[in-house]
Order: C-alpha cells, then structure tokens, then sequence
C-alpha cells in the first residue's frame, strides 16, 4: 500500500516563507518518488488536523521555533506518527545556540568563543572587543544577525527597537574571517563540503535564499585534511546533540592558522533548508542521491522516539 506522508510546512515563525518553499519543493519529490502526499499549512490546530488526516508519516519541513525546537516533535511523538529529521530533545539543544555550545565544548567540538547575554546589555556596551557577531539564541536563516567591525563605537541600537521579535537572549561571538563552510549528515555518514561564497556582505538571510545571492563550491577548495576535519567535526556534532536523519552543521574557517585550528562549529541546523537553492539537496546530488532519492531516505528513516 502507498504511504500516505503529509508533509509540515509555513507555520508561524520568521522563517514561514522559506518553509513555505522547503515544504513545497519536498512535496512534489515525495510525489515523484511514489509516495501519496497531503501538504499541511501547520496553525495552532495541527494537532486535530493529523488526527484527521491519519498519516503514515510526517515530513517535516518546518523552520524555526515550534517547528525547530523539539515542540511540534513532542506532539507528534504523544500522537504516535512517525516523524522525519531530529527528536525531541536533539531539536531543542541545537535550536538553543547557547547550550549546544556547551554540548559542543564538552565534546572537544572547537567553537569561537562567546557569551549569552540580555538583548538590552548587548545594546548598551561591548561585551566582547570587536570585532564580533551578534545573533538571537534561538533563531535561525540569519534573523537578527549583526556583524560588529573593528572600530565601531557603539553596538547595534537596533537591539533597543520596541519591534524586535527575536527574543531577549542573544549569542555574542568572536568574529571568526575566512571562509563560510557547510556539511551535512545523512545517517551516520558526512556528505561533502561546500565553500559558501555571499555576493556581497555575509551569508545573509538574501544571500541564502535569493537567487545568485550567494555561489556554493562544491567540493570546497580547501586541504584535504581540512576538508575531512570538517566531515569528522560535522558527524560528531550531529552525535553529540544526538541529531537522527539529515542535519547539517555550519563552520567557520580562517586559513590562516595553522593547519585545523582556524576551524570552528558555528551551530547544527536540524531542520535545514530543502530549497531549491538550498545546500542539503545539493550535497546529496553530489554525493549521488537525486532530491527524490533524499526525500525517500527521510521517509524510510523516519520514526517516533528520535
């Protein structure tokens, strides 16, 4: 009998459009690969709306909070329907950048170093010198990112604004220069690197889903041993946090420094962009599993107690 999979998308957090897409794009490779499909425009009545509809599976093509964040993952796991990507506790660590951090350190995963602190303090003073970045602890598609140069005299005031919806607690890092690097997980196996090259600025939430906003090389241009350092650091982050199915983990890389050591985990995105400019897709074509191919492995692996 065909499975019925009913695929999650849009919601209700700041990345609803790019789910909107991821959850589209992974609707019509289901339909191709043979799989009876019912694509859900998720609001607070998701819960009645998959006791109706009785699927098989969930695929989960979900971004940000709720989605991200192991909630949606508990009530699927209370109506007992199989489920894609993270469980419930591996989807709430990696959600908060702060505690995987902690995760990451305690696991000898290299990360910049960095302070959580109230939106408010990162406001008023330097927590950290510049250059440093600021991010939202529990966002993601680079929502609320700053980048704060060398020389600037104040932070961001834009911290301060009445209408910031990104929550009270921000990541404060130390700027990391060079390159921007991406690799996923599929299972318990590293795809390729990819050298994430923005047009302009830095990987952005328009360099990441605009059309030429940014060039993706693949396989990265950087040493062998780099590259196969970032593999390694990839698969023991999705293991650390306890990720299941496709995760993907983002670094940094200053070649300046002497072999691996410029190389730091940036986060685990449990949830990542399925695209059509996405890099997961594309990491899987080039490890030889068309995007049909990939959205059937995350059906055939998907379960309850993740």
């Amino acid at each position: 009998m065909t499975k019925h999979v009913a695929v999650l998308m849009g919601g209700w957090s700041a990345e609803r459009e790019v789910s909107l897409s991821s959850g589209t794009a992974c609707a019509k490779a289901l339909e191709e690969a043979g799989y009876r499909v019912t694509k859900v425009d998720v609001d607070r009545t998701i819960g009645s709306v998959l006791q109706e509809l009785k699927p098989d599976v969930v695929f989960n093509a979900l971004h940000g909070p709720f989605g991200e964040d192991g909630k949606v993952q508990g009530l699927l796991e209370f109506l007992g329907i199989p489920y894609t990507h993270s469980g419930v506790l591996a989807s709430a660590l990696a959600m908060d950048k702060s505690r995987a951090r902690t995760i990451f350190k305690a696991a000898g995963i290299p990360v910049a170093e960095g302070r959580l602190v109230d939106r408010l303090e990162a406001a008023r003073r330097h927590v950290l010198p510049p250059p440093y970045v600021i991010k939202p602890n529990a966002e993601g598609s680079s929502f609320g990112v700053f980048i704060v140069p060398e020389g600037r005299e104040h932070p961001p005031q834009e911290l301060y604004s009445d209408e910031w919806k990104f929550g009270d607690e921000v990541l404060v890092e130390r700027y990391v220069s060079g390159r921007e690097l991406t690799c996923a997980v599929m299972g318990d196996v590293a795809l390729g690197v990819i050298d994430i090259v923005p047009e302009q600025g830095f990987y952005d939430f328009q360099a990441k889903y605009a059309a030429g906003g940014s060039r993706h090389i693949l396989p990265a241009e950087i040493s062998p041993f780099v590259y196969q350092e970032v593999q390694r650091v990839a698969l023991k982050a999705h293991q650390a946090l306890g990720c299941r199915g496709v995760s993907r983990a983002d670094f940094r890389y200053d070649e300046r420094a002497e072999g691996a050591s410029g190389l730091v985990c940036l986060e685990v995105n449990t949830q990542p962009g399925m695209t059509a400019t996405s890099l997961v897709p594309e990491m899987a074509a080039h490890a030889g599993h068309s995007f049909p191919e990939l959205v059937r492995w995350m059906v055939e692996d998907a379960g309850c107690n993740r």
